[in-house]
């Protein structure tokens, strides 16, 4: 850790540094008095003073957090959170005891939800920042897990876990976690952990929570430099079902527990990329019969089973890479003429089957309470969303629309193919943080099948 005074001089003193940031000598003052300097400044003053986050948030920090950049654990301390460039956060271990898998790091800002976002395909290949300090205080159930098992690699909160105070509660987090081999960590500065995530990019990093208090730090750090990252990992192969399955499965209602779709309407297949159990839920509640298959399956597979539409899952990972396989598919379903829906996942697949190109987002959207203005009706969404990469608008060929936009960086949340009969969101409208503001999109997939 270098103080504040340390690290003007190591810019060349108030002038130069004022110089550097673009702010008067009166802010460089004011920074030493506050013994802190805005976030929005770090990454050019990182690179500027050849210094790590923890060199420059250690002072600003260390009074709320043990986040330390020592190899030695703090007191209280008996696990880390190890990132590629060295930085390390220390914390109490919980869960699953050992080393878990490198993984980037990614914050998601909801205030409930954390098994519904824990156990959502989407997230494999990530540990999960909580932005909000109370997780755990609801313990976990049977009912809201999204796909068979936890997902993500880990997660990062800064309370410790305390016994749940609710009445859907059957078991403690902590409790719940080691049974499924998932390593989490406490008393982290989830701040400065996600400010840092804000302002360079999502870094790679790895849990490592030993139970005998050895922690080889060369080792660790290494391990996760190494990680080659989410660009041009495909996942949806890892998440996706084995085999093929029927759901019909709806809607959960106080007192009642999930219902069952018995008079269905439509026959939809669901292409399965990582798909959350939510968003087939709300297939069946609007009157479909739902099909489930692999993400790896043919157009002639899929057209094999006479749908009335073709719905595009969620999924984690790269989507050129998945597009490999899903966008020739999904080519071959448009070239039928059958209807079709994606979320997330696959709303960047179909952009690819139209022409289109995504990329990587620095930090991603992940989160609920997220606004999306519908462009066509000028009405304005609050979503949920778990995305890392994105829809190029650019690149979107003559006939293909953009439905709706991000209020919050205005990347693409949506795009429209009428000519095939096709449209598709980036956000996750089976997530209800409105709660019920973009169940009409499902309504629209079934409108499609019935014209």
């Amino acid at each position: 850790m270098q103080n504040i005074d340390t690290i003007i001089e190591r810019l060349g003193g108030a002038e130069a540094a004022a110089r550097l940031l673009g702010v008067g000598t009166e802010a460089v003052r004011k920074w030493r008095q506050a013994r802190a300097i805005p976030s929005k400044h770090w990454s050019t003053v990182m690179a500027a003073a050849k210094i790590t986050l923890a060199d420059l948030a250690g002072e600003q920090f260390e009074e709320r957090s043990m986040t330390k950049n020592t190899a030695e654990p703090p007191e209280g301390a008996d696990a880390v959170l190890v990132l590629a460039d060295g930085s390390l956060f220390w914390g109490r271990g919980f869960g699953a005891r050992g080393t878990g898998l490198p993984a980037e790091i990614c914050f998601n800002t909801g205030m409930t939800g954390y098994q519904e976002t824990l156990t959502d395909p989407s997230y494999a290949g990530q540990i999960i920042t909580f932005t909000f300090p109370h997780i755990g205080n609801v313990g976990v159930n049977a009912e809201d897990m999204e796909s068979a098992g936890v997902r993500a690699r880990g997660l990062v909160i800064k309370q410790d876990i305390t016994e749940p105070s609710n009445w859907r509660a059957l078991e403690r987090l902590d409790n719940w976690l080691k049974a499924r081999g998932v390593a989490g960590i406490s008393g982290v500065d989830t701040r400065a952990l996600t400010v840092r995530i804000r302002d360079l990019g999502a870094p790679h990093g790895l849990i490592c929570f030993p139970g005998n208090g050895v922690f080889d730090i060369p080792a660790l750090v290494n391990a996760a430099a190494a990680w080659p990252g989410l660009e041009g990992m495909d996942l949806a192969k890892d998440v996706t079902c084995a085999r093929p399955y029927t759901w019909n499965e709806s809607a959960w209602v106080l007192g009642q527990g999930y219902g069952k779709q018995t008079n269905p309407r439509f026959k939809v297949v669901a292409v399965d990329y990582g798909a959350k159990r939510n968003i087939l839920r709300c297939l069946a509640q609007v009157g479909c019969a739902v099909t489930v298959v692999p993400a790896t399956t043919t157009a002639a597979e899929i057209l094999a089973y006479q749908p009335d539409g073709v719905f595009l899952s969620n999924g984690p990972g790269d989507p050129a890479a998945t597009g490999i396989y899903a966008v020739p598919a999904i080519q071959g379903v448009m070239a039928a003429g059958i209807p079709i829906f994606g979320i997330c996942l696959g709303h960047q697949l179909l952009a690819l089957a139209l022409g289109a190109r995504t990329y990587k987002l620095p930090r991603g959207h992940r989160g609920a309470n997220q606004p999306v203005k519908d462009l066509a009706t000028g009405k304005v969404e609050i979503t949920s969303q778990n995305h890392g990469f994105a829809v190029d608008e650019a690149s979107l060929p003559p006939g293909v629309t953009i439905s709706h936009t991000s209020l919050f960086d205005g990347t693409n949340e949506g795009i429209a193919a009428p000519h095939k009969r096709a449209f598709s969101v980036q956000y996750h409208p089976e997530a209800s943080p409105g709660p019920s503001d973009s169940f009409y999109l499902f309504k629209r997939f079934v409108a499609m099948m019935e014209g």
